[in-house]
């Protein structure tokens, strides 16, 4: 927005039980999603709160384009509103995308979403417009929900391309906020958070496409010979 100042296993007999396997099960995954996911939107509901008691000093801190000051606002821009509406607009996709975002592994989920913040702030101070400062969570939630659709198809993982799909069918029509033209709308956001999470994508699923590589038949290059 801009804010214009204007698993049934086998138990073996004796001996001491299996140790359990390293990381999160299922469950212990999905709890952890919904753990990160609602601790990310509650803290997001005290910033506003703060906000609104201390009469909106936070609404300048977001990005300013092509304002060297501007900048911080890179860093803080996704976690201020303008108001409760605009928060609670973006609070129920934040809650839905950033759940199956972090059913990943923590640290993908992390750095999916620290490429799709800093893509998509530096994107918008580069190009939006003079005179607006940017502030919202929706670069995440554009940047979460492009992730989600284009993970899949990078990784050639047939679950990712699921849940790729059923995004695309519940929230693919929040794409075209990409689009400028609605007014106090940071469409600049929306277009580089999707970017931000095309890259993010890209950038993590980079092991996959290598094993991809490695499987497939032929001589494979060698000092410059078929090995």
């Amino acid at each position: 927005m801009t804010y214009n100042p204007g698993g049934f296993g086998m138990q073996p007999t004796g001996g001491r039980p299996p140790a359990r396997r390293s990381g999160v099960d299922h469950a212990d995954r999905w709890k952890q999603s919904l753990l990160l996911t609602t601790g990310f939107v509650a803290i997001l509901y005290v910033i506003e709160l703060i906000d609104v008691i201390t009469h909106q000093p936070f609404a300048q801190a977001g990005i300013a384009p092509r304002d060297s000051d501007g900048l911080s606002g890179i860093l803080f821009a996704p976690l201020i509103h303008a108001n409760w509406g605009h928060l609670m607009s973006n609070a129920v996709p934040l809650l839905v995308l950033g759940f199956l975002v972090f059913l990943s592994t923590l640290m993908r989920a992390v750095a999916a979403t620290a490429i799709i913040w800093i893509v998509g702030g530096a994107g918008t101070w580069l190009t939006g417009g003079e005179g607006t400062v940017h502030i919202g969570a929706s670069i995440i939630v554009f940047g979460w929900l492009a992730f989600l659709v284009m993970q899949g198809i990078f990784s050639r993982n047939a679950v990712q391309l699921a849940v790729g799909v059923g995004v695309l069918f519940l929230y693919g029509g929040l794409f075209w906020g990409v689009l400028p033209g609605q007014p106090n709308i940071s469409w600049q956001g929306h277009l580089f958070g999707a970017i931000g999470g095309v890259v993010a994508a890209w950038v993590l699923s980079g092991a996959d496409r290598e094993r991809r590589r490695a499987a497939r038949p032929g001589p494979k290059p060698y000092g410059g010979f078929a090995a």
